[in-house]
C-alpha cells in the first residue's frame, strides 16, 4: 500500500514528457535571509505563477505557501527534514566541524501536505563519525518515509578538505550510488560541468537525477544554456534556487526554462 502511495506522489513532481522544474526555497535555515528571499509570501506567488512542478521550502514556511495559493494551482510540495554546516564555506571546515540534524520527521511533513521530503548527504570531509551519522540519518529517514508511502529526494554532495572539486564525476557518482542504495528515490546533486561527464553520472545510477543550480550563473540566457547541457546529459530536470529567486523576472524567467525542459524527453527509469 505505501508503494502505492509513494508512486502517485512521485508522479505529481517528476514529469515524465517533459524535464522537470523544481524550484528550492528552502535556504534561509542555513544561509539567512539572502537576496530574493525577502518577502517570502510574494516570491511564493511568483514561483506559482510560473508553473513550478515542485517547490522545496522548509517546514515553518508551509503556512506562506497557504496564504498565496489555491487548491487549483497548487504545486507539489518538498519538505526539507534537516540543517548541515556543510554548505556554503564547507571546504574551509576543519573535519570535526561538520554536523547535520534532522529538525523535522517524515510524518510531520505528511501531516502538513508535503508529497516528498528531502534531506542532506554529505560525503568527503573526513570525519568518520560524522559520515556514520550521515548514513544512519539517511537510512532512517528512509525506513520511515518507504512506511508512510512519501518519497525520499536526497542532496548528495562532496564537502571537505579533500575534496579538491566537488563536482567531479567521481564525488558525484560516489555518493548518487549511495543515496539510491540507502533507498532514495530521487536524487538532487551537483552538475560535472559537461553533458558528457554527467551522462556517466546519471546512467551509473539506478535512480532519476535532478540537477541543483547553485549560486545565480549570471543572465537569464546564461541559465537557459545551463538548463539546455543538463538536459543534454539525460538528467530529469532541474532543482534550482537562487537561479530562479534572485531573477528580475521570475515568472518570465520560469517559462524559459520550461520551454528549454520541454524541447528534451527524458527518459525517466522506474521511480518506484
Amino acid at each position: 500500500m505505501s508503494h502505492d502511495g509513494k508512486h502517485i506522489r512521485l508522479r505529481r513532481i517528476l514529469q515524465p514528457e517533459r524535464g522537470t522544474l523544481v524550484v528550492a526555497f528552502d535556504h534561509g535555515l542555513v544561509l539567512g535571509s539572502i537576496p530574493g528571499t525577502e518577502n517570502a509570501t510574494r516570491q511564493i506567488s511568483r514561483f506559482i505563477e510560473g508553473k513550478a512542478d515542485a517547490l522545496l521550502l522548509n517546514l515553518g514556511m508551509f503556512g506562506q505557501l497557504a496564504k498565496t495559493s489555491t487548491a487549483e494551482n497548487l504545486p507539489a510540495l518538498i519538505a526539507r527534514l534537516d540543517w548541515t554546516t556543510a554548505m556554503g564555506t564547507a571546504s574551509q571546515l576543519p573535519p570535526d566541524a561538520f554536523r547535520s540534524c534532522l529538525v523535522a520527521q517524515p510524518e510531520e511533513a505528511l501531516r502538513a501536505g508535503a508529497d516528498a521530503v528531502i534531506t542532506f548527504l554529505v560525503i568527503g570531509s573526513g570525519d568518520a563519525e560524522f559520515e556514520r551519522s550521515e548514513i544512519e540519518r539517511v537510512a532512517g529517514v528512509s525506513r520511515e518515509c518507504e512506511r508512510l508511502g512519501l518519497p525520499l529526494i536526497v542532496e548528495s554532495v562532496a564537502r571537505g578538505p579533500a575534496v579538491q572539486n566537488a563536482r567531479d564525476p567521481y564525488w558525484l557518482k560516489l555518493h548518487t550510488r549511495i543515496a539510491a542504495e540507502l533507498g532514495a528515490d530521487l536524487i538532487k546533486t551537483e552538475y560535472s560541468g559537461d553533458p558528457q561527464t554527467m551522462r556517466a553520472v546519471v546512467e551509473a545510477c539506478a535512480i532519476p537525477i535532478l540537477v541543483l543550480g547553485g549560486s545565480r550563473t549570471g543572465s537569464d540566457e546564461a541559465i537557459c544554456e545551463l538548463v539546455r547541457s543538463i538536459m543534454q546529459s539525460g538528467a530529469a530536470g532541474v532543482f534550482f534556487g537562487r537561479n530562479v529567486f534572485q531573477a528580475e523576472n521570475i515568472p518570465a524567467l520560469m517559462q524559459r526554462v520550461h520551454l528549454e525542459l520541454r524541447s528534451s524527453k527524458p527518459m525517466l527509469r522506474n521511480c518506484t
